[in-house]
């Protein structure tokens, strides 16, 4: 059960990673007030001058927050699935320091009244982006200038991208500059209406097929645009399959476009889940077993640039729906971390700092942000436990969302601190 930290930690022997540069180091550390206070023999020092106990914390680690590149959030203030209340408790509680909204709202954030600047609770940083075309529908282009001067990071579109004559036309114009320019590489008229990639899982678990070619077909066309502008700084959003993958390496890295992965697609796939689990149902739809490994390759290559949350939350009244009438999506910033240290750190031999490269560095690098690192007075850090076991399902920090793919069982890895909410303790209990 969560509980109150108190006002300085001092941990022996906490794994520190401070930065994008430095690799992990085994240390001593003290925390006041929710703040990176010392290191080393300082830290030591300081902890007896105030009579702290060293709390033991060999194979904990403590790292930069993480940062989420493009996540949705429909109605700010009064959304019966997410509010910008839950989602920021939630996602502080998970360790993350940063979210970019992407504009789908309830009013699409496509002109300067509708991006003005989110104001929290807390201090979670939140980003907007822009939009391409008006209302995301792709039939005319909205004002990117303006969007830009209003504090849009960048531009983005809906889960599809848009007619290629209406890109060339915003490319020319070039009003974003070097901004950047996030596009799913989808078309949605080649989905043939399925929601599994196609394969044999897909026709063995029953669900209509999505083909390959609607991934591939409009990222051919996206890379071939990002050739002839290679002024712009095109980014490539949500790649799933394994063909995407082998089209970005048979590319020079002076013109590969950045990409990244929602994180549920690094984790499941068409075999790994019962028809009757929570999570079918995304855009891009889940592919195979190679797709998914071939994602989590292209992430340790850095052909992948970062690790999208990508949460899209809907309420409990829509997921009573049948699976293909509601909203797709999966939400849950608790779940990345810990399901991704399983994973790709125990499971795949990464390093932490591969890991943090992939939810942290890579995704500020992808908004132009200066990379995060620890320095005294930061709060922007969380402590990461990959050993405690926990359950979703009576965590007082939950989102709202309904159609949590991971909620119900027991989840092995859990952010016990985040400096961003110095009074929460999620770790064992404190003497």
């Amino acid at each position: 059960m969560s509980s109150a930290a108190p006002p300085a930690l001092l941990l022996e022997q906490v794994q520190l990673l401070e930065g994008p540069d430095q690799p992990p180091q085994h240390t001593t550390v003290l925390l006041e007030a929710g703040a990176f206070s010392a290191q080393g023999e300082a830290a030591r020092q300081r902890g007896a001058a105030l009579g702290l106990t060293a709390l033991a914390a060999e194979g904990w680690l403590l790292a930069p927050c993480l940062v989420d590149p493009h996540s949705q959030l429909e109605d700010p203030w009064l959304g019966s699935a997410e509010t910008l209340a839950s989602l920021e408790r939630s996602a502080i509680a998970a360790g993350y320091g940063t979210v970019a909204l992407l504009p789908r709202a309830r009013s699409w954030r496509d002109r300067p009244d509708r991006l003005q600047p989110l104001a929290p609770a807390g201090p979670l940083q939140w980003l907007l982006w822009g939009s391409f075309s008006r209302a995301g529908e792709g039939q005319e282009l909205a004002g990117h200038g303006d969007q830009l001067a209003a504090g849009a990071i960048g531009l983005a579109e809906a889960d599809h991208c848009p007619p290629l004559a209406l890109l060339e036309r915003g490319l020319n114009l070039g009003e974003f500059g070097r901004a950047p320019l996030l596009l799913a590489p989808r078309d949605a008229a080649l989905s043939l209406h399925g929601f599994v990639r196609e394969g044999v899982e897909a026709l063995r678990a029953g669900w209509p097929p999505d083909p390959v070619v609607s991934e591939t077909v409009p990222l051919q066309s996206l890379l071939a645009l990002a050739r002839h502008h290679g002024g712009a700084r095109l980014q490539l959003m949500n790649l799933s399959t394994a063909a995407a993958v082998a089209l970005l390496a048979a590319l020079p890295p002076e013109g590969r476009p950045e990409a990244t992965v929602c994180w549920w697609h690094l984790l499941a796939d068409s075999a790994g889940l019962d028809p009757l689990a929570e999570g079918w149902r995304v855009v891009p739809p889940l592919g195979t077993p190679a797709d998914r490994l071939a994602l989590q390759g292209a992430l340790a290559e850095g052909l992948i640039s970062a690790v999208a949350v990508h949460h899209q939350a809907i309420d409990r009244e829509e997921h009573l729906l049948p699976l293909d009438q509601r909203k797709p999506g999966v939400a849950g910033h608790r779940f990345v971390l810990p399901c991704l240290w399983r994973e790709l750190v125990e499971g795949a031999g990464w390093s932490p700092q591969q890991l943090w490269r992939a939810l942290c560095f890579g995704p500020a690098q992808l908004l132009g942000l200066e990379p995060p690192r620890l320095q005294p007075g930061s709060q922007r850090w969380l402590l990461f436990d990959p050993a405690q076991r926990w359950s979703p399902a009576r965590d007082p920090m939950a989102p709202l969302a309904a159609n949590q793919p991971l909620a119900d069982g027991e989840l092995c890895g859990r952010v016990l601190a985040c400096g961003l909410n110095p009074g929460l303790w999620q770790g064992p209990p404190l003497a």
